[in-house]
């Protein structure tokens, strides 16, 4: 049997399959990114695919301690984004 990758959620903590979350990662240049394919280079953190679990992390600074900067407005826009176009 197959081990299936386990990642935990900035917003609400729980660990879900990789697969269901989404990757947001930070490459070499400092640069953020929302990341479809989960095999892109650098820091990655993660979250549920729900604006609940985007809003808490946000609110907390979580996905900023995760990837060690300050996050721009925008990112958090596309990642809205990318969350209405999943569910």
């Amino acid at each position: 049997m197959k081990n299936i990758p386990q990642r935990t959620c900035m917003g609400c903590n729980c660990q879900k399959d990789k697969k269901e979350l989404i990757r947001i990662v930070k490459n070499k240049e400092g640069i953020i990114s929302i990341d479809k394919t989960g095999k892109a280079q650098g820091r990655g953190a993660y979250i549920c695919n729900n604006i609940e679990c985007l809003e808490k992390a946000i609110k907390t600074k979580r996905l900023e301690r995760a990837l060690g900067m300050q996050i721009s407005n925008e990112i958090y826009e596309n990642l809205r984004g990318v969350i209405i176009d999943k569910e």
